[in-house]
């Protein structure tokens, strides 16, 4: 009976199909044997010799692994993927189609499975499908499973820690072989919608945020692989569904906070996807910004920070189409941080409080961000970026949407911050486009503001646009160095200088000004003979040195007169800035005898009065005199013996210069009440000049007498003029807005009444020769057109 059976069952094997014969033969009897290299050849022979053949060869190696896979009998299964592998290898780009679906099929019955080894068993043979190149597309295969599995593997949580970091990494490769499979091919499924961003990405920001907890046998490295890998691939159009996931996973695992995890994460972007395409990152950052700023400061200052690395990091010279667009978000931000520290509170319900110390962190960030962001732009788009903050700085009274003055002040000072970002590395190649009239006369009228800290911020945004050789660096080395560098690398440009001096009395005017505000520190003194000190080096023309000297005269003749109320400590401070300007500029190209002269006042003052020197008035803490200020001619800088030291030289032709003792430029306002009162003196002569008019006086002759009395009468005028001269800016400085208004209505309304009166002349008509009056004439806007003529 056996002997039968037996017969029977060989019979049938023998007729079998032949396909199925070869696919047995490759299975020994022992599965650790492995996989019957001489059947298996002989089965892929016949695979190639008939290749109509391969979709049933695949369905019954995939019924044979199912078997197996169910008896648990795990060495036939690797037995059965590994033929499957070696199948897909050998067969042609044209018949692959034939064992796909079959060959995926069975993946995803082994991922389903609950092993961990077959789970890395079937990523590794999809891994190797991904790697084949196909001619032929296919129209139905989908990919949505496979995402979403390998997705859980990199989340995966095993217990013990070997396997969980084989089963993440097996997942990273998986993710990274569906990359490779669809994101080139059109008709695959479309890899960047957002439903597969918003799984592969998180999956992989998990794996790399477990590499900065802990480097040792975590899968990072392949996650950082994988990721540029997705992000080198993305085109134009995929940009924002591939950021937008990392957005999302920062905001939900707050992560933002503290230089860490979303920097290293943006810079990975940064580097990775095409230069072209990184100023939609920069977008996508700020607009995030823009959605958070309802959020705590420390996860404003978190995107503000790593809006700065992104910018540090791009290096096409641009930030997109909109860059004004950029500056003006920041500058947003930056303004309602200061709303948020005078507050508490950084929503509109009151219900979030925050810290004065979180907002000036956020604050200092977005000033440095400012300043990463222009220094990657060309200097033209430099310069539209300072003109656009400075239209932004209020100004007290013009502005009423300030709110409160400590509003205005902070917010000044913040921005006045940004252009410094903006200016210390600003390269231009001359003054005219460093400084226009446009951004310089704006930034001058906040030399003259009460608060200290708005005036050296401007001191030192004047000096960093000036300041195209590093000068200020050098001067903190040393004097010596300064000279070094003039001798060797300056060269003075004539156009510059011609570009100066249309600015020069202004900016005299402020400086002179701007060193007798009572409540000047160390620092501002340092800053005005820094300011002093470039324009010497820069512009090294005889008439700007010999106006810079005048200038320096006129500061120490500041500190001896009594009508100024300054504090000994003004006084010394500017006698201080006057030795130190002078000592630098008669070592940079001046005759020795000025030389000698200056070194001599320094000398007598080393010896007599250290405390007008600035080594003592320019430290953390300068001794100051017991008492009132006395300082002796022989502490002094003489101007005669100046203009003598330069008469013999290049220098004499502006010496006659020094006859006259600087005084401060007129203001506009001073300038309309000096043209009122030569327009009144003009419209005296005319009437002095009327004929046959029997009232008109005399006039004097004049004589050399009259003259020499009108000489001899000039300095009390000229007094009285300066006087009146300081009352005005006196009142334009300290008088409320309101007053200021007020006065200029009334001159305004003044002179209409005066034009109105000069228009009714004008538009009398002429008298009649007959004597009677002629009719009136209808004026344009009251006659009637016919409607045709209406259109």
């Amino acid at each position: 009976m056996y002997h039968i059976i037996y017969w029977l069952c060989g019979c049938c094997w023998a007729l079998r199909p032949r396909y199925k014969r070869l696919v047995d033969n490759i299975f020994p009897e022992d599965p650790e044997e492995g996989l019957v290299k001489a059947n298996m050849e002989k089965l892929t022979f016949f695979a190639l010799s008939a290749p109509e053949k391969l979709d049933r060869i695949a369905a019954y190696l995939s019924e044979r692994l199912t078997k197996e896979l169910n008896r648990h009998r795990y060495g036939y299964v690797c037995i059965a993927m590994e033929a499957m592998e070696q199948l897909l290898l050998a067969c042609h780009c044209q018949s692959i189609n034939l064992l796909v679906e079959s060959f995926l099929s069975t993946l995803r019955l082994l991922l389903e499975a609950d092993k961990p080894h077959l789970h890395i068993l079937a990523t590794n043979s999809f891994v190797k499908f991904a790697n084949i190149e196909e001619d032929t597309p296919s129209y139905h295969r989908s990919y949505d499973f496979f995402v979403s599995r390998f997705s859980e593997m990199c989340h995966s949580d095993h217990e013990d820690l070997d396997t969980r970091n084989k089963i993440r990494v097996s997942g990273i490769c998986g993710l990274q072989g569906v990359v490779r499979k669809t994101v080139d091919d059109e008709l695959q499924v479309n890899i960047w919608e957002p439903r597969h961003m918003e799984q592969i990405v998180p999956a992989l920001l998990v794996n790399l945020q477990q590499h900065s907890q802990n480097d040792s046998g975590s899968p990072a490295e392949q996650t950082e692989v994988c990721f540029r890998e997705l992000l080198c691939r993305a085109a134009y159009g995929h940009i924002n569904n591939a950021i937008k996931p990392v957005l999302m996973h920062l905001d939900s695992h707050s992560l933002w906070q503290g230089r860490g995890f979303a920097v290293q994460c943006f810079q990975i972007i940064m580097y990775s996807i095409q230069s072209q395409h990184s100023h939609l990152v920069i977008q996508q950052l700020l607009g995030h910004l823009d959605a958070n700023s309802r959020s705590p400061a420390s996860v404003r200052a978190g995107i503000v920070e790593v809006l700065s690395e992104a910018a540090v990091i791009e290096a096409t010279g641009s930030v997109g189409p909109t860059v004004l667009e950029v500056f003006n978000t920041l500058l947003r931000q930056l303004r309602q941080s200061v709303d948020y520290q005078l507050t508490g509170y950084y929503d509109n319900g009151g219900k979030h409080k925050t810290s004065s110390i979180e907002e000036k962190k956020l604050q200092d960030a977005v000033i440095k961000t400012i300043g990463s962001f222009a220094n990657t732009l060309p200097i033209y788009q430099r310069s539209e970026v300072m003109l656009f903050i400075m239209g932004k700085i209020p100004v007290p009274g013009i502005y009423p949407a300030l709110g409160s003055p400590n509003s205005g002040r902070m917010i000044q000072v913040m921005l006045l911050k940004s252009l410094l970002q903006v200016s210390e590395h600003y390269e231009s190649s001359n003054l005219l486009t460093a400084l226009p009239s446009s951004f310089l006369e704006p930034l001058l009228s906040f030399t003259l503001m009460e608060d200290p800290e708005i005036r050296l911020l401007v001191l030192s945004i004047l000096t960093s646009l000036i300041d195209r050789h590093l000068i200020r660096w050098l001067l903190k080395a040393g004097i010596k160095w300064v000279v070094l560098s003039v001798h060797h690398d300056i060269c003075t440009f004539q156009h510059d200088v011609f570009v100066f001096m249309q600015h020069a009395q202004r900016l005299y005017r402020h400086v002179y000004l701007a060193s007798r505000e009572e409540n000047s520190g160390r620092s501002h003194y340092q800053a005005l003979f820094t300011l002093l000190a470039v324009l010497s080096v820069e512009l090294a023309n005889e008439e700007v040195v010999v106006d810079l000297i005048r200038l320096i005269l006129a500061l120490q003749e500041m500190t001896l007169s009594n009508q100024e109320c300054l504090s000994v400590f003004n006084r010394c401070g500017i006698h201080a800035l006057c030795a130190a300007f002078l000592n630098l500029l008669s070592q940079l190209g001046p005759p020795p005898t000025l030389h000698q002269h200056i070194t001599q006042v320094i000398e007598s003052r080393q010896k007599d009065a250290p405390h007008l020197l600035p080594e003592v008035m320019f430290c953390d803490k300068p001794r100051l005199p017991e008492g009132e200020l006395k300082v002796d001619e022989a502490l002094l800088f003489v101007q005669s013996k100046i203009c003598e030291a330069l008469a013999g030289s290049s220098y004499s032709a502006h010496c006659e210069r020094f006859n006259t003792l600087y005084t401060p430029q007129l203001t506009e306002e001073d300038r309309l009440s000096k043209r009122k009162s030569i327009g009144d003196a003009v419209s005296l002569q005319v009437d002095m000049e009327l004929p046959f008019c029997p009232d008109t006086p005399q006039t004097e002759q004049i004589t050399f007498e009259t003259l020499k009395n009108a000489i001899e009468d000039r300095g009390v005028v000229e007094e009285e003029e300066r006087r009146k001269r300081m009352e005005v800016v006196e009142r334009f400085q300290t008088a409320p807005f309101e007053e200021i208004a007020a006065h200029c209505g009334a001159r305004t309304s003044l002179l209409q009444s005066k034009l109105n009166q000069v228009f009714e002349l004008i538009i009398r008509p002429p008298p009649s020769p007959s004597g009677h009056s002629a009719p009136r004439s209808t004026p344009v806007y009251e006659m009637k057109f016919p409607d045709l003529c209406v259109y």
